[in-house]
């Protein structure tokens, strides 16, 4: 799943007359280190799922995990943003998103659910797509599904403000965001898979998005200059510092931590910029959501069995066959249902009238 891209002005804060009769967005090549942000995010969760990463004590392997997923529920939020900010329709929206995530899900589903010999009881929670508070129905091949959760009761949140309030609907995320992690705190979840528990990460993401688009005036450019107040690699080591046990509270800021990493990498050129918008990372991104439902597929039966040293050494193998079939999911399966979707869509596409704007029709990207 790519990332869309906006309109850049610059490396400062500028104001930029976006036309609002343009439905299509601008492409702008600073804006593909987003894509760079999702290729390291998934190789993050592969490495966490697949590979040892270190000693045990030394938590490695959760500590990538929630990296991993931090930056891509964070690129999510991003994304969805930026997305009803440009084409406000919410039929759009859910049909698009709808035929992005679902034809894959149900296709894995049928398949993951018989190979492990589980009965019809787990196909609903599944494919309503409800597993992260369904404990009885986890599998071994479908236990990641609850980002998915986390991620369409979003999209649900967002299209439910959106066709009560319009785009103005959006400025409650901030709202939301605190909640769910005053939520998290007092229950003491430093990366529960509750919807409650986890979406903050999702809703900073969003909020960033907003921030950028110009959406909260003056208090949107305080935190701009916070961002800018820190080198990127700075942010970089607070964030891989949240992702740790050793960091305790910090870890409830690492939704927080990594969206101000990915602002970063997007106010002007870094020593990243070039690494993040390789091609070679724009693709891992677009394969990205189907290594994600894939790759438990790959260590199934003898690729996963064996000692350590016999298992891990299989490794490689696994890695490539779980690259290669989301290779043909992505350009073979999922295209032709984005592409059905983005038909279907079409005809609820809008354009959002000056008089909806958040701020004024002239709208002030923050870079």
């Amino acid at each position: 799943m790519t990332t869309q891209t906006i309109c850049e002005a610059g490396p400062a804060v500028a104001s930029v007359r976006v036309d609002a009769a343009q439905p299509e967005p601008l492409k702008s090549k600073r804006l593909d280190v987003l894509d760079g942000w999702r290729a390291i995010s998934i190789l993050l969760v592969l490495s966490c799922h697949m590979l040892p990463l270190g000693p045990k004590a030394w938590n490695l392997n959760l500590s990538a995990g929630y990296a991993g997923m931090a930056l891509f529920f964070t690129l999510s939020g991003f994304l969805i943003v930026t997305t009803l900010t440009r084409n406000p329709s919410v039929p759009s929206f859910l049909i698009r998103r709808f035929c992005r995530i679902m034809p894959l899900v149900i296709l894995a589903t049928l398949v993951y659910l018989p190979l492990q010999q589980k009965s019809i009881d787990y196909i609903p929670s599944h494919l309503l797509l409800f597993t992260n508070f369904d404990f009885s129905h986890h599998t071994t091949f479908t236990s990641h599904y609850w980002s998915l959760c986390v991620e369409a009761h979003f999209y649900l949140t967002v299209a439910a403000l959106a066709a009560c309030f319009g785009l103005r609907g959006l400025t409650l995320l901030p709202v939301l965001m605190f909640a769910a992690t005053f939520m998290r705190v007092r229950d003491g979840e430093v990366a529960g898979i509750w919807t409650h528990h986890r979406v903050d990460e999702i809703l900073v993401g969003a909020t960033l998005a907003s921030i950028r688009l110009g959406h909260f005036g003056d208090a949107g450019r305080i935190v701009h200059r916070m961002i800018r107040a820190l080198p990127t690699a700075y942010w970089l080591a607070l964030f891989l510092l949240s992702c740790h046990s050793i960091s305790h509270e910090l870890q409830y800021a690492r939704g927080y931590l990594a969206a101000a990493l990915v602002g970063s990498t997007l106010i002007g050129p870094g020593p990243l910029s070039s690494i993040l918008a390789s091609r070679v990372l724009r693709y891992i991104a677009e394969i990205s959501f189907a290594l994600y439902i894939i790759h438990p597929l790959s260590h199934f039966g003898w690729l996963g069995s064996g000692g350590p040293v016999e298992k891990y050494s299989k490794r490689i193998l696994c890695f490539a066959i779980s690259i290669g079939l989301a290779h043909l999911s992505t350009y073979y399966f999922e295209r032709h249902w984005i592409d059905l979707g983005k038909r279907w869509a079409r005809r609820f596409d809008r354009v959002p009238p000056a008089a909806e704007a958040w701020t004024r029709p002239e709208t002030r990207l923050i870079v």
